[in-house]
């Protein structure tokens, strides 16, 4: 299969390629740089230069390929709302382009948010006008397609994906903690953060691709849920610094909008992902991950 690939030299992305490279895939990657353009060439995966505000190229990469894996997002958590509608608008263009033909469409999603302090399967949805909500529709307009004779699928990842060279809210915590020479949670430290290793996620993606069926949601989740408390206790012993509870109020000064993630209690379930596509996370789970140092070095 010849895979059209967004955010494919992203930290989720990248792991991406190489999976499907080494499934026996061949591999359409977009890059927006010269720089983006040669890391991608070196793993064997062809270019296709664009980016996800060039709808002309993510129609015609879509159209040269036997499906799509969708990646790609604005990490712009100070105008979120802009982001989620770059979002829709290359989901659309994707599923235009592949429409009629029965290949499949796979986007990227998150269990943030959908049942909060309640674990999340593949079947919950958001409260109506909660945050989360916004990146939900686009789950929507995705499975929308169905009915145009493409084959989509939604992944939906947790707050953590973790593994060499996360740049996500656990490097971000211990960012803060390097900054303020102090460790945070918020309350008792117990609410939970579901995780998944980046290797695991990136096989889930390739499954979907091959065979997930229309309109399937999946948890790309390897740990329900890690207490946030275990892990700023972590990030405090390998920094030397102390670990403290904080307030919320607190938590947004120290860390910015991590600090409104630190608060989060979103576990989030596998169960139905890993029966219907045989997914079995295998790699290191989130605290295991840290003691390995790799997130620590300078």
């Amino acid at each position: 299969m010849r895979v059209f690939v967004t955010g494919a030299t992203g930290f989720i992305g990248s792991a991406v390629v190489r999976d499907l490279l080494e499934a026996g895939h061949q591999v359409l990657g977009l890059a927006r740089s010269d720089a983006s353009a040669s890391v991608l060439a070196e793993t064997g995966a062809e270019v296709h230069r664009g980016g996800l505000d060039d709808l002309d190229s993510l129609r015609t990469g879509a159209e040269a390929a036997d499906g799509v894996i969708h990646t790609a997002f604005v990490h712009d958590f100070t105008d979120f709302p802009a982001a989620v509608k770059t979002d829709r608008r290359a989901i659309e263009t994707l599923g235009d382009a592949l429409a009629g033909s029965g290949r499949p469409l796979v986007v990227t999603s998150g269990t943030s948010g959908l049942v909060p302090g309640e674990v999340a399967t593949e079947e919950s949805v958001p409260p109506a006008g909660a945050f989360s909500s916004l990146r939900f529709a686009n789950e929507g307009v995705a499975v929308s397609y169905a009915a145009l004779g493409v084959r989509p699928s939604v992944v939906r990842l947790p707050p953590s994906v973790h593994g060499e060279g996360d740049r996500g809210f656990v490097a971000s915590m211990i960012d803060g903690a390097r900054r303020t020479g102090t460790s945070v949670y918020c309350g008792d430290g117990s609410n939970r953060w579901a995780a998944v290793h980046r290797l695991d996620a990136a096989r889930l993606f390739r499954l979907a691709v091959e065979k997930a069926p229309a309109g399937a949601r999946l948890h790309g989740v390897g740990e329900e849920g890690v207490r946030v408390r275990d892990i700023a206790e972590v990030v405090g012993r390998h920094l030397g610094t102390p670990v403290t509870a904080v307030t919320p109020e607190e938590a947004r000064e120290r860390l910015g909008y991590v600090g409104g993630v630190l608060m989060q209690d979103t576990p989030a379930s596998n169960e139905r992902t890993r029966r219907e596509l045989d997914w079995q996370p295998t790699r290191h789970g989130l605290i295991e991950d840290l003691e390995q140092g790799h997130y620590f070095k300078d």
